[in-house]
């Protein structure tokens, strides 16, 4: 039976069953006084001629029918699948068949995907408004589960439900609110099914009206959350807000289109919809499938977002710690800098007022010239000491003067020639007075070992400045170093001390020697 001539029933004034033995005549009187009867599911024509309907006619027992004749209301509501289920089955086309087995599964993972999106929204405050999708899936499934006659009067109510589930999402998700709309659609969930029952029930004319303007309601939705994001990105959207325009028209556009076909095909050809309907009516629950993916996404992406942004606030907060641990260890190293200086010139002032004013004292009033002697070379030592504690930064030009002028003056005491060599050009590096103090402690130990031990004649020093070095050379034409004390030049003649104070200035002494060759002494010290 039609969903059209169906809608003519309630304009019948009395309806009767039957029964001919094996077939059930269902007799309808309409309105007009003219009668219409159903044979087992066959209509009669024009002049008498039976004309199928939906099935074949067939036998069906008048037991379970004969109360029928005793409310008009009960006939009116048979259908066809009622008077002839098997046959409908058997002619039903193939698609129908797997339309109905596509919408069990549908319902089936609409049903899980609420559950999803009930545990992302419960946990994420900011997705509250999923609430509205899982109203809009479980509507659906329920709806498709009410396809019982029992469940007639349930079944507008969840229209109106899923229609208000599905404009509040589509309009929240884009922040758009308006109170008027609210409370549009809490009335039209109370008004809906209120008129439907009214008519007893029945759909006809008014349910399909009100069908027809539910969808328009969604369609209308759906075209308005894309204008409200086409209008985001005209305003400075980024890349991310494109995307989101192109996938969100790539959903909503088949679903308005097909809802719109449903309405125009129900309304012109009713042969083309009760084929095509089914398969139209999966737009709108695929389009839930999607939304509830894209919400999936959504928060998967923003928690991959979050990650990315935790790691560069770690990595922000390890390099700040980095900076703070070197200012600090720089302040440190100040403080430690600034103590020790003080200190320097507390014992500088001790030795340069007290030990300094005795070996002067030794010098002018000792009656004996090695004391005088001894005292002098202790107050000049100690001069350098104190230079070395308190002095400032020496340019290496004037160091290799002073330089210059001690070890030509020593070495030409002691009768032996010395040879001065300096840097090819001038030089303007400084050195520091610790490492000024220690080169010429150095120094000095060098020439008295070459004027106590060497028995040289001829000396050479050789200064020159290569790769950020200082490289001072000392060399003699003596007898060298003797074989059997090549294995100890650490302990004697002090050597162990000269590579001492060049290790502390981050440099290093080398010497080499042999016997009848002399020796060479090679410092190397950083500037």
């Amino acid at each position: 039976m039609s969903r059209r001539w169906a809608s003519r029933l309630p304009q019948t004034r009395a309806s009767r069953v039957l029964s001919t033995g094996s077939r059930v005549n269902l007799r309808i009187t309409m309105a007009d006084e003219s009668e219409v009867t159903i044979v087992a599911g066959a209509f009669p024509g024009a002049r008498g001629a039976w004309r199928p309907a939906q099935c074949r006619p067939m036998t069906l027992p008048s037991a379970p029918l004969a109360p029928a004749a005793r409310g008009p209301a009960l006939v009116v509501l048979l259908t066809l699948a009622l008077l002839c289920p098997e046959a409908q089955a058997q002619s039903a086309p193939v698609s129908l068949y797997w339309a109905a087995t596509v919408h069990a599964w549908v319902a089936a993972m609409l049903a899980l995907m609420a559950a999803v999106v009930g545990l992302i929204s419960g946990m994420h405050p900011r997705e509250r408004p999923a609430t509205f999708l899982i109203g809009m899936m479980l509507s659906w499934v329920v709806l498709r589960a009410a396809a019982a006659p029992s469940a007639a009067g349930l079944r507008p109510l969840l229209m109106t439900l899923l229609v208000l589930c599905g404009v509040q999402y589509l309009l929240r998700q884009m922040n758009w609110k308006r109170s008027w709309i609210d409370h549009a659609l809490l009335i039209q969930c109370l008004v809906v099914p209120a008129s439907l029952l009214a008519t007893g029930g029945q759909m006809g004319l008014l349910g399909t009206v009100w069908h027809a303007v539910l969808s328009l309601e969604l369609v209308a939705a759906m075209g308005w959350a894309l204008w409200l994001r086409r209008v985001r990105l005209q305003h400075g959207g980024d890349d991310a807000q494109a995307r989101d325009l192109v996938l969100m028209a790539c959903l909503c556009l088949p679903t308005m289109l097909a809802l719109l076909a449903e309405l125009a095909l129900a309304a012109t050809s009713e042969s083309l919809w009760w084929v095509t309907s089914p398969w139209l009516g999966l737009m709108l629950p695929l389009l839930m499938l999607s939304l509830g993916l894209q919400l999936v996404g959504s928060v998967a992406q923003a928690r991959l977002e979050a990650e990315r942004r935790v790691a560069a606030v770690e990595q922000r907060m390890a390099e700040r710690i980095a900076e703070v641990e070197r200012a600090h260890g720089q302040l440190a190293e100040q403080k430690l800098e600034q103590v020790t200086e003080r200190e320097r010139k507390r014992i500088a002032a001790d030795l340069h007022d007290d030990l300094g004013a005795k070996l002067l004292t030794i010098v002018h009033t000792s009656e004996s010239d090695r004391i005088s002697t001894l005292a002098r070379e202790a107050l000049e030592e100690m001069r350098l000491s104190v230079r070395g504690l308190t002095g400032k930064p020496v340019h290496l030009i004037d160091a290799l003067g002073d330089w210059r002028a001690e070890v030509v003056s020593r070495l030409g005491q002691a009768n032996i020639l010395a040879e001065w060599k300096s840097p090819a050009e001038d030089v303007e590096h400084t050195l520091q007075a610790r490492a000024y103090v220690q080169t010429t402690r150095i120094l000095r130990e060098s020439v008295s070992n070459i004027i106590k031990h060497s028995g040289a004649t001829h000396a050479t020093i050789s200064s020159a400045v290569q790769d950020g070095d200082f490289i001072l050379t000392i060399q003699d034409n003596g007898n060298g170093i003797p074989t059997e004390l090549e294995g100890r030049l650490d302990r004697g003649h002090g050597m162990a001390s000269m590579k001492s104070r060049a290790k502390q200035m981050h440099g290093q002494c080398l010497v080499e020697s042999g016997p009848g060759w002399g020796t060479v002494i090679r410092l190397t010290i950083p500037l």
